[in-house]
């Protein structure tokens, strides 16, 4: 395929990350915030559990049969949403309930790991409507990276195994944490160790992708791809 028949990259990718953004804020801080609320209210810890379960649940699933379309992201977050929910109707112990996160946390990690030897892994759905439009030469779609570039493929694998590990690591966090700490105190905690975690790792994985030369158009990882150009070509394009 030459450049001229080459596919230019969707131009939804600004308004993909926005959405991805919102979508992953509204899960975390509306149901924080109803929990807190119902709870001030006089809700039972156990009640108020369940119904900051069942509303993002419903969302989400509403929200994938709307759209029509079930990409990998979608399919994973209304999966885990899901999984909650029943999660939450298995036992009426407070801490059990409390520990689900922690649970389904687990489960994310291994989904992560075991993305490696799937057509596309976890990580490169995550960060494809987030960093696409800053990746890679002008004019080449990530399927077109991923099917050309050996080294492409193994970064979002490494990304992938290293996202598993570190939600893994989470995960017995957040077990502990259910079963040690004040009721009322895990929610707003299980938060901050989400936003830790993940602030952890996309530092992690920022220092492998400079490293790597993934942000960087003219490095070596993209020098197969320049190698087939015509002369003259530019391959370059503006953030």
């Amino acid at each position: 395929m030459n450049a001229l028949e080459r596919k230019p990259r969707p131009k939804r990718t600004r308004g993909g990350a926005a959405k991805t953004a919102l979508r992953i804020v509204a899960n975390i801080g509306v149901p924080l915030a109803l929990y807190y609320g119902l709870r001030a209210a006089g809700v039972g810890v156990y009640v108020a559990q369940i119904i900051c379960t069942v509303i993002p649940a419903l969302l989400a699933l509403r929200g994938l049969i709307r759209d029509r379309h079930a990409d990998g992201l979608s399919v994973y977050m209304t999966t885990m949403l899901l999984l909650s929910l029943v999660i939450s109707f298995i036992s009426g112990s407070v801490r059990f309930l409390l520990a689900r996160e922690g649970w389904l946390t687990g489960v994310t990690g291994l989904w992560f790991i075991a993305s490696i030897w799937a057509n596309r892994p976890l990580a490169y759905h995550y960060s494809r409507p987030l960093i696409e439009r800053i990746v890679g030469p002008a004019g080449y779609s990530w399927d077109e990276l991923w099917e050309r570039l050996p080294k492409f493929r193994r970064i979002w694998k490494v990304t992938s195994a290293a996202w598993g590990v570190g939600l893994l690591v989470d995960a017995v966090l957040r077990v502990l944490m259910a079963y040690k700490l004040p009721v009322d105190e895990v929610p707003a905690l299980g938060t901050a160790l989400y936003v830790a975690t993940s602030a952890t790792l996309i530092v992690i994985a920022n220092i492998y992708y400079f490293m790597t030369g993934l942000l960087n158009r003219r490095s070596a990882l993209y020098a197969p791809l320049a190698a087939s150009e015509p002369a003259g070509e530019v391959v370059t394009e503006a953030v």
